[in-house]
């Protein structure tokens, strides 16, 4: 039970959120997840993520790690298959708020989702 569902397999579109600003979703780009089991990421609003998912009984569950501007963060979260073909899931960041978001099927990004920065980053590596 390793391999993710097709019906759930690709990129993911997040179009809303309950708990943030959806007119911030697109910050850094269209807010995406992708959900293949292989080298998956997360962009929205500000925070870019590494992302590992595993297929569940209901669905896909998955935890996370990047950063929110400079500040290292992680999370986990899960998805099940609502109408219409929209992903219906749940994200949480650790020690920290939580949202239920929707998601509808996309393509992958025509530009690489860039790696999430560290707070090294911030100040251009002079430490």
């Amino acid at each position: 039970m390793t391999e993710i569902p097709s019906e759930y397999r690709g990129w993911w579109r997040i179009i809303d959120t309950s708990q943030w600003v959806n007119d911030g979703l697109d910050d850094l780009g269209p807010a995406v997840l992708s959900l293949t089991g292989y080298g998956d990421r997360l962009r929205m609003h500000c925070l870019l993520a590494y992302v590992n998912c595993k297929r569940t009984k209901t669905g896909v569950s998955f935890t996370w790690e990047g950063a929110w501007e400079f500040d290292q963060m992680s999370g986990s979260g899960r998805v099940t298959l609502g109408k219409h073909g929209r992903l219906k899931g749940v994200f949480k960041i650790d020690n920290g708020d939580s949202s239920s978001f929707v998601a509808e099927r996309t393509e992958e990004p025509d530009e690489p989702i860039p790696p999430p920065p560290s707070y090294r980053d911030k100040w251009g590596g002079r430490w």
